[in-house]
């Protein structure tokens, strides 16, 4: 195991403990000033997170051209109001990352 890939390690773990659920209604002000970033379901949220902390263009350009993430729609900010949503967030100054949360049943 390199250095490299130990640091990218404690980052990963340092991005997944800074994630949270919170409801939607806390976020507003984030929203409000267009920080408030929405990533996809089929992606991993602390996965973009790091992606973007470690100033991946590339990687970050593709999710962009792909609609995987991006500025929280004005529709999708009031369904999770109205709703009383609770998100998946992480910051990753200046944005809070956001991913809409699904309940996952058990058989």
């Amino acid at each position: 195991m390199t250095a490299s890939t130990t640091q990218q390690e404690i980052l990963r773990a340092k991005v997944n403990l800074e994630t949270s659920r919170i409801a939607w209604k806390d976020l507003q002000r984030f929203f409000a000033s267009g920080g408030a970033i929405a990533v996809s379901s089929d992606l991993d949220l602390v996965e973009v997170a790091f992606q973007i902390s470690e100033d991946n263009k590339k990687q970050v350009a593709q999710w962009l051209s792909e609609g995987k993430i991006g500025p929280v729609s004005d529709d999708q900010a009031l369904a999770w109001y109205e709703a009383d949503a609770d998100v998946w967030a992480v910051v990753v100054s200046p944005y809070v990352l956001v991913q809409e949360v699904k309940d996952v049943l058990h058989s």
